[in-house]
């Protein structure tokens, strides 16, 4: 039975519901930092643009990374379909070799000055909290969309898999951006296999070297291996500043229609790796 019949869209919707709500009471109850600006419109903007993202991509891209996946098991396309070992095998590869693509396109988008753009209106935001792992421009969402499919047209994941690691990246997105306290002790253990909010934060912060650090989204260990990690901002988590160093107006940042805007009327500024300023 294919998973569209099981209601896939419904079991993304749910769980996406499930955490947003989850994480927007441990925000409330034991919050991280003081947040600097109003938060009702940077909220609106933020859940607004996610809406709309998710409702262009479906009318704009003709097969999701789930449809891949089912169309590479049933002509037995790509690597992990060539691959005679256990499915559960296959299913944890899989995962992690997603995970991994999303760490490589991360990387990417701070690399190259004109994906920086598109990228910089995520980390525009003023605050960081919840809904700011749901902040990206409509047009890296295009583009990250385009990405996934092409891995699995090369791996060939089981679907399960897919859905599995869709669910995650954006469960723990929302989970890893919120405002939540962690007590330091066991952040240090849960960093070990998934990136907490006090490890992702430090991306977020002005400075150009600690916004060019701890690219993971689910597993921490790219950033590990590959030396892009960095344990703790230099100002410590209260003292550190979110955002981008030259966009600081509320009113063209945190408003729906400055977002969308962004990339083509603002200056990229010196964040991206190569330091280049355009």
């Amino acid at each position: 039975m294919n998973l569209p019949s099981l209601g896939e869209a419904g079991v993304r919707i749910g769980c996406f519901a499930g955490v947003l709500l989850v994480m927007t009471i441990w925000e409330l109850l034991a919050p991280r930092r003081a947040l600097t600006v109003r938060k009702s419109p940077r909220w609106f903007s933020n859940l607004g643009l996610v809406a709309f993202n998710g409702v262009l991509v479906r009318l704009v891209v003709p097969l999701s990374a789930l449809g891949t996946a089912e169309l590479t098991r049933d002509r037995g396309w790509g690597l992990l379909n060539q691959w005679p070992v256990p499915v559960w095998v296959r299913f944890v590869v899989a995962v992690a070799a997603l995970d991994f693509a999303i760490y490589v396109q991360h990387v990417l988008f701070h690399a190259v000055p004109m994906l920086w753009r598109l990228h910089m209106v995520h980390h525009a935001d003023l605050d960081f909290d919840v809904t700011t792992g749901l902040r990206f421009h409509t047009i890296e969402i295009l583009i990250s969309t385009f990405i996934k499919i092409a891995v699995v047209f090369a791996l060939g994941p089981p679907v399960w898999a897919v859905l599995t690691f869709e669910i995650l990246l954006n469960g723990v997105s929302m989970f890893n951006h919120s405002n939540a306290r962690i007590p330091p002790r066991l952040d240090r253990l849960l960093r070990t296999f998934v990136v907490t909010p006090d490890m992702h934060r430090v991306h977020h912060s002005v400075d150009r070297r600690e916004a060019n650090t701890n690219f993971g989204f689910n597993l921490p260990w790219w950033d590990f291996l590959l030396r892009t990690y960095r344990a703790q901002p230099a100002a410590g988590h209260d003292g550190m500043q979110i955002g981008v160093s030259h966009l600081r107006d509320e009113r063209t940042v945190d408003r729906l229609p400055g977002m969308l805007s962004l990339p083509f009327v603002s200056d990229s500024g010196e964040y991206p790796i190569s330091g280049r300023h355009e």
